[in-house]
């Protein structure tokens, strides 16, 4: 093989591909299902870093396949050590502190309430920057893996204050606090001997951002008007009509109802897959640049897919999610540049020794 592998915009095939198929994974999605169910939960580590394990045997990167080398175990501990050392003195500090308030002694029982929650929302930070650490530093390319030095607790008070920075300006410091909470997370993480780089900028995402930032209000006027219509409809002859006024207001109301969460919850989706090509296109890792080509359409059409498969499978088509995210976020994703193959060496990142317990402690894991 040549020094340099090339990656080239005008190639047919893609940087990144996805050679994984539903019916492969089917047979590791039902068993895991069942073992889960059998073992009353404990066992979802290991389907876990199963399903892992057939995502990145398929997903190959210029001429190589990726490896998952993560274990069951390693997740087992990691949720095991959330637990000891997080949910059991949380549930003690409140009962304390429920038992101070009731003794009279309220400042101290608010600050045992209170304190855990600063902890917990300073956690969460910690925790989405050590997950994307431990997945590096399980993920194998050409025998290299990732990671990085830092363990996550300096970006910890990053998290706390960008987060509460961008909303205390009527939450219109949101765009620029997930963009920097992005960057920061990347530019800490290494694959190999290359470090990430990563300057993406959150004016882009303004316009979208605004849109939904006043779309609320807009719905509503809507909803009004609607409701305006369905009330001059049941006037009959210049009279208003009783009988059928509950009917028509109840059908205005659930009819509101869709319009306001579904027309929210896809002005979201428009923004959010505005500031994902934004931040990926302004990512690269050595002198490769990435790219991330799904429309606003691309990220609907996977939402639709998600509820039609429910749906239609009364909700056993939930164990095929994962599968279909990850084969999403494969395709769509695209590389330019060149890597010195001969020039890799490993990583010297410390790695963790139990996996993204936290993460998934507070409901924030994804593939």
């Amino acid at each position: 093989m040549d020094q340099y592998s090339h990656v080239e915009s005008e190639q047919a095939q893609s940087a990144f591909g996805f050679h994984g198929t539903w019916r492969e994974f089917a047979p590791i999605a039902f068993t895991n299902l069942l073992l889960i169910i059998v073992t009353l939960g404990i066992y979802r580590f290991w389907a876990k870093a199963r399903e892992r394990r057939y995502l990145w045997s398929r997903t190959r990167f210029i001429d190589e396949r990726l490896e998952w080398t993560g274990t069951g175990l390693e997740l087992f501990i990691g949720g095991i050590l959330v637990i000891l050392l997080f949910v059991v003195p949380y549930v003690i500090a409140t009962q304390v502190g429920q038992a101070m308030i009731m003794r009279g002694e309220v400042v101290i029982g608010a600050i045992l309430f209170i304190a855990p929650l600063v902890a917990i929302f300073y956690l969460m930070g910690v925790a989405r920057f050590r997950a994307i650490r431990y997945r590096l530093g399980r993920t194998n390319w050409r025998g290299i893996r990732g990671g990085s030095n830092d363990r996550g607790f300096k970006y910890g008070w990053s998290y706390m204050w960008k987060t509460v920075a961008g909303y205390l300006a009527f939450g219109l410091g949101v765009p620029w606090a997930m963009v920097s909470l992005w960057n920061e997370r990347w530019r800490a993480m290494s694959f190999g001997p290359m470090d990430f780089r990563c300057s993406a900028d959150f004016s882009p995402l303004m316009k979208r951002y605004l849109l939904f930032y006043l779309s609320p209000f807009l719905l509503i006027a809507l909803f009004t008007a609607l409701l305006f219509a369905v009330a001059l409809g049941l006037q009959v002859d210049g009279d208003f009509d009783p009988e059928n006024a509950p009917i028509g207001f109840l059908a205005a109301m659930i009819a509101g109802g869709l319009l306001f969460y579904l027309g929210l919850g896809f002005i979201w989706l428009a923004y959010f897959a505005k500031f994902f090509r934004v931040v990926v296109d302004n990512m690269g890792l050595g002198d490769l640049d990435f790219h991330f080509d799904a429309k606003t359409w691309d990220w609907i059409k996977l939402g639709l897919g998600d509820v039609a498969l429910l749906v239609l499978t009364l909700g056993l088509g939930f164990v095929f999610l994962g599968y279909r995210h990850w084969k999403f976020f494969v395709t769509h994703m695209q590389a330019f540049g060149e890597i010195n193959v001969d020039g890799l060496t490993q990583s010297t990142t410390r790695r963790d020794r139990h996996g993204e317990g936290l993460l998934d402690a507070f409901d924030m894991g994804a593939i």
